[in-house]
């Protein structure tokens, strides 16, 4: 498990920046997972997120474990294309398939960062670049 999988599992819930026009938009977000070398993350189609970030794909990404040790996540949102990516995120989180089905017709989807820069970055002292 990379660093950053075992970052973003230990913290739970993370949060992601992005931007509406001038207005910077900050979110809760808690899936994820590590798949053919890339930390996958997923938004639904339907929502404001998922717009932003296909007009604007610069995001960055906070974690805070409980003992102050954050990390800094930031780079370009890439949408996957392959339909993997977003069912293995499903099959993890089986509570999200009553959101994104056939009948819904809501689908989730999945994306990665790229020309990506993330640091660990303690209560005190100086961060750590990971990637």
């Amino acid at each position: 498990m990379s660093k950053l999988n075992k970052f973003l599992n230990e913290a739970g819930i993370f949060f992601m920046a992005t931007a509406d026009g001038d207005q910077p938009k900050l979110r809760p977000l808690g899936a994820h997972i590590e798949m053919d070398g890339k930390e996958i993350f997923s938004v639904g189609d339907f929502k404001d997120v998922y717009r932003q970030m296909l007009k604007n794909p610069k995001v960055e990404i906070v974690a805070m474990k409980p003992d102050g040790n954050w990390l800094r996540y930031t780079g370009r949102a890439v949408f996957e294309t392959d339909p993997s990516y977003a069912r293995k995120t499903l099959d993890m989180m089986p509570d999200l398939k009553t959101i994104y089905n056939e009948e819904t017709g809501y689908k989730l989807m999945a994306f990665h960062l790229e020309d990506a820069t993330a640091v660990i970055i303690p209560t005190m002292g100086e961060g750590e670049n990971i990637l």
